[in-house]
């Protein structure tokens, strides 16, 4: 596998000898790696899949033109530029060789700071693909864990070690995180690498019931045991017996039910409403909040006695932007998803844009993150994230890009710091008052993120 951080080396074609000697001295002293030839057969033997490198080749040469080289390099890595010197007046011939392929022509004569200028944005291109290609290809070799919960950064790695360290045993899980960091996910993951994982995961919303359904949801009921009881049901916690039951949102859950929550925690033995006969379960409870339990029963608004029996094992997830290193995995991972969902091709995303899903905060965590992937493929984002935008969907020139972004930057240091401008003028490293030039300038009002 190449290393990443091996040089992009130049291929310089050009049977001329003074010619190639001039370019070469051009690009070296512009501090690339050159590699010259006097014929494409030469050079041809350089290319192979992912090779780092760029190609530089005179049209006409003895011998394979730069036109067959041009399609023998297509041939074997479609990705990789290959930029053609062509002499005055063959317009035409240019033409053709970018629809073939070409990454960009150069017409004889040409000054030296001109070659460097397109050989820059042909290796610059290069290394985005290649660190893409690397990025797709490690996803698809990872396995088990590290397949459902992606990223590298050390939150994620314990994460991952403190979900293998308890899956296997029977202890009930208390899981917290904001919205969209993944609750569910890790509920799943407790599951499947645990001995259970052949038989139910068992997913209910606590806050998506009305207390009225929660008896008859949870614990079940007997025919006629209320009006329109028209026959018996399992609830979900003998459904779940001899595998997982996951209670998401259950801050929620309403007092009356949190005291039968707690007996069947304590015998495991559940009673059908309209039952006096208990039945023994055997399942594994993962409960999940976005809220402290601790403070709510504090407060009176869930109960001690419940918490201390969920508060066995406690796993806390970091919300996206205390993990921002694992942002362009994520965002790659979900673009290819989106784009075999949707059957589009997968954009790559470039260094700008990946700086631009870096400096957002991500209130919506990696929830967010997939739907802005899904509209990225689609070709559906507004302004939120301008410099997503693909080339040719925008008019807009490099300053009021830069200024979008700027703004957008602006606006989520106002977030975090809830409308304190001293706080995010200290975060972003401007002066208070050059700050509030640019409020004024954006149209900014710091009380609307308080």
């Amino acid at each position: 596998m190449n290393c990443m951080n091996e040089p992009i080396t130049v291929l310089l074609v050009e049977d001329d000898a003074d010619v190639r000697e001039a370019a070469a001295q051009s690009l070296r002293l512009a501090g690339f790696t050159v590699d010259a030839f006097d014929a494409a057969e030469k050079a041809r033997q350089r290319i192979v899949p992912g090779s780092r490198c760029v190609c530089v080749s005179d049209v006409k040469l003895p011998g394979s033109t730069g036109l067959d080289f041009l399609r023998h390099v297509m041939a074997v890595d479609p990705q990789l530029p290959v930029i053609l010197v062509t002499g005055h007046g063959d317009i035409a011939m240019a033409v053709q060789a970018m629809r073939q392929g070409a990454y960009d022509f150069i017409e004889k004569p040409f000054s030296a700071a001109h070659l460097v200028e397109v050989v820059e944005r042909a290796i610059e291109k290069r290394q985005l693909t290649l660190e893409v290609q690397a990025l797709r290809a490690k996803l698809d070799d990872w396995r088990g864990i590290e397949a459902d919960i992606l990223g590298r950064s050390p939150a994620i790695e314990q994460l991952r070690r403190m979900i293998l360290d308890v899956a296997d045993t029977s202890a009930d899980v208390l899981i917290y995180g904001e919205t969209g960091t993944g609750k569910e996910l890790v509920a799943r993951c407790l599951h499947e690498h645990s001995n259970r994982r052949q038989n139910k995961f068992v997913a209910l919303n606590c806050g998506g019931l009305p207390e009225t359904l929660f008896d008859s949801e949870i614990f079940g009921h007997e025919t006629g045991s209320f009006t329109g009881a028209m026959r018996s049901r399992v609830g979900k916690i003998e459904y779940a017996h001899r595998g997982t039951l996951f209670l998401d949102e259950i801050e929620s859950m309403p007092l009356s039910m949190q005291v039968k929550l707690l007996r069947v925690l304590q015998e495991r033995r559940v009673e059908r409403l309209g039952s006096n006969e208990p039945i023994a379960v055997d399942c594994r409870f993962v409960a999940a909040s976005k809220e402290d339990l601790a403070r709510l029963s504090a407060e009176g608004r869930f109960r001690k006695d419940l918490y201390y029996r969920l508060n066995v094992v406690v796993i806390e997830l970091p919300p996206l932007r205390e993990r921002r290193e694992d942002i362009p995995l994520l965002f790659e991972h979900f673009v290819l998803q989106a784009a075999s969902r949707y059957e589009r091709p997968a954009p790559i995303v470039s260094s700008s844009q990946l700086g631009a899903l870096m400096a957002y905060a991500w209130p919506g965590n990696v929830r967010e993150l997939r739907n802005v992937a899904d509209r990225f493929v689609l070709k559906l984002l507004g302004d939120k994230f301008p410099l997503l935008q693909p080339p040719g969907l925008t008019s807009a020139t490099l300053a009021e890009q830069v200024e979008r972004f700027e703004r957008s930057l602006i606006q989520e240091h106002l977030r975090q710091h809830q409308g304190q401008v001293a706080a995010a003028s200290e975060a972003l490293g401007l002066a208070k008052n050059t700050l509030y030039d640019k409020l004024r300038k954006f149209h900014l009002s710091p009380e609307d993120y308080r």
